[in-house]
């Protein structure tokens, strides 16, 4: 993976007739708009004191992209230098779409604030031959290899957090349910306007029914995510955290809900019955604020707050 300077973000396709061609082609241009100079305006500045690189991750059966954000040396601070920080493994959002690179404003921000090892997961897409269920391997895969090699990553095993927007919040909620059940302890988890369901149910939420068509066209792209996120025939209450039979033991959550979204009712609903089970969770609001709006600083006031808010909730559950 790389930056490119300039990039022309592609029009918006018709999410209800793409083929699969049209929707590689869409997501490559896409991505490469979301991985160029030219969208920070959009997605924001990095914090300059971060280190941020593109590594292998070895995996079995494959060698999988991750981009790292570290505090960079300076030569005076003691907290670059350090080889037991936080881990924070991120997921970023999109579906079919998306790049780990669209998150650099604050995961940056992260690593430099809390400060923190942040990984990445540049999973695999959803697509006719990439279920949900490909991506969420991805990211408990690379979870699991960084705590099993901590020492040689910088951090901490005793420390570490799931950290996930849209779909990659339920990526990340799979992720911590993955990690109850393995005995690979959790301090957090950060769900940020998360989707949980993707059964029939996904589209029967009265925010689904608001905020279908404004302030973003969200029920076409839904509608794609639930056709490709599972093969017909399969369970699709095992990629849908919702619909666990149990959420208790899970590490404490906070779930960010913009109420300008579609999902607003997703992230509700999960933080509902987190509470109902004995799991922490703290649930926040932002009124006005819209779908993915914390990866849109330069266009969504309320990104540096939740960015803030975050960074405090990780920074609790991550002291020792």
């Amino acid at each position: 993976m790389s930056e490119t300077t300039i990039a022309t973000r592609p029009p918006e396709p018709d999410f209800s007739a793409i083929t699969a061609d049209q929707l590689i082609a869409y997501r490559d241009a896409e991505n490469r708009f979301r991985a160029s100079t030219a969208a920070r305006a959009i997605l924001g500045e990095p914090d300059a004191g971060a280190a941020i690189v593109w590594q292998e991750v070895p995996l079995p059966g494959r060698d999988l992209p991750v981009r790292v954000y570290r505090p960079a040396p300076t030569g005076d601070d003691e907290a670059a230098t350090r080889t037991d920080l936080p881990l924070v493994v991120h997921v970023h959002g999109g579906g079919f779409v998306g790049t780990a690179a669209q998150c650099d404003w604050t995961n940056s921000h992260l690593a430099t604030g809390l400060p923190a090892l942040v990984v990445s997961v540049e999973h695999r897409l959803l697509g006719p031959d990439s279920p949900l269920a490909s991506a969420v391997d991805d990211a408990w895969d690379v979870l699991q290899h960084v705590v099993r090699h901590a020492a040689k990553w910088g951090v901490d095993p005793t420390r570490a957090a799931v950290f996930g927007e849209s779909c990659g919040a339920l990526i990340s909620a799979l992720a911590a349910i993955r990690a109850r059940e393995s005995c690979l302890e959790l301090n957090a988890q950060v769900l940020v306007n998360p989707a949980v369901d993707v059964t029939g149910t996904m589209l029967d939420y009265p925010s689904i029914a608001e905020y279908a068509h404004n302030p973003t066209r969200a029920l076409p792209q839904l509608r794609l995510i639930q056709r490709l996120a599972v093969p017909p025939g399969a369970d699709t209450r095992a990629v849908s955290p919702l619909y666990e039979d149990d959420l208790s033991g899970l590490a404490p959550a906070l779930v960010v809900v913009p109420t300008r979204d579609a999902l607003a009712d997703h992230g509700r609903s999960y933080a509902e019955r987190l509470q109902a089970a004995g799991t922490s969770v703290q649930l926040t609001e932002y009124p006005g604020a819209r779908h993915a709006f914390l990866t849109l600083p330069g266009v969504e006031p309320q990104a540096a707050a939740a960015r803030a808010e975050i960074l405090g909730f990780l920074r609790a559950t991550l002291s020792k």
